[in-house]
């Protein structure tokens, strides 16, 4: 199976290192029998200036510069869907990352890999905001999902777009080599994952739990439990009534 992912940025380049580095590397070179295509699309290409421009002042007034929709279509209908060879823009999710958006989280994640995986056939464009933002025109007219990484801003959409897919990508099987490690993760139960140790068994005279050196698993696996709670009612008391823990 191939699915492709669209990036329209200004910083193409941003992207060169998170395909070729970590775990899902593996996914953008087709070596888990699901094939991945991430391709950005440097928006100033298809400014129709002489100096490459892609913003301009607000109308309104105000500081900072927006970015110009005009460019932004133009980058979206010929880097994306003719260079693509898309019939129509149905045929693609086009989303822009903004603080009015829904909040990406655990749940997210898991309905992009499930919807955008397995459910829809639609390739998934992301636009990457810089400046004051784009132009509220091309929202309108183009964008069908908006997304937020959290209540802050960033210098533009580039990190929050690589955060985005690396944490979606996870829950396609076959990306993680040990299918169980996204099930028992953090925020999968509702909860925080336990504690984890490895070797050295002491380590600056602190020792590995001894429960997890028993051997016993309904021992380890109520230890685990547990300390799943406390650490989530110490750090994150907030998810608790999700959940109808005691």
């Amino acid at each position: 199976m191939k699915k492709r992912i669209w990036v329209i940025t200004l910083f193409p380049d941003f992207f060169d290192a998170f395909k070729e580095a970590g775990i899902i590397s593996s996914l953008f070179k087709g070596q888990r029998g699901f094939e991945l295509v991430l391709q950005t699309v440097q928006l100033r290409e298809y400014s129709s200036t002489d100096y490459k421009g892609v913003d301009d002042a607000p109308y309104g007034g105000g500081p900072g510069m927006v970015m110009r929709a005009d460019v932004l279509a133009r980058a979206l209908n010929e880097g994306v869907v003719k260079a693509g060879g898309y019939d129509t823009l149905e045929q693609l999710e086009v989303i822009y990352t903004s603080p009015r958006g829904e909040t990406w989280n655990h749940d997210l994640c898991q309905e992009f890999a499930q919807t955008y995986f397995h459910d829809d056939s639609r390739d998934l464009v992301f636009i990457c905001g810089r400046y004051e933002g784009i132009d509220e025109r091309f929202i309108e007219r183009y964008v069908t999902r908006i997304l937020s990484l959290g209540d802050y801003v960033l210098t533009g959409g580039e990190l929050a777009v690589m955060a985005m897919i690396d944490s979606f990508v996870r829950f396609i099987p076959g990306v993680l080599g040990n299918r169980q490690s996204a099930l028992e993760e953090s925020f999968q139960s509702g909860l925080l994952e336990h504690p984890q140790y490895t070797r050295p068994r002491v380590f600056e005279g602190l020792e590995v739990p001894q429960v997890l050196l028993s051997g016993h698993h309904e021992k380890i696996q109520a230890y685990q439990t547990a300390e799943q709670l406390r650490l989530t009612k110490l750090h994150r008391p907030e998810l608790l009534p999700k959940k109808d823990h005691p």
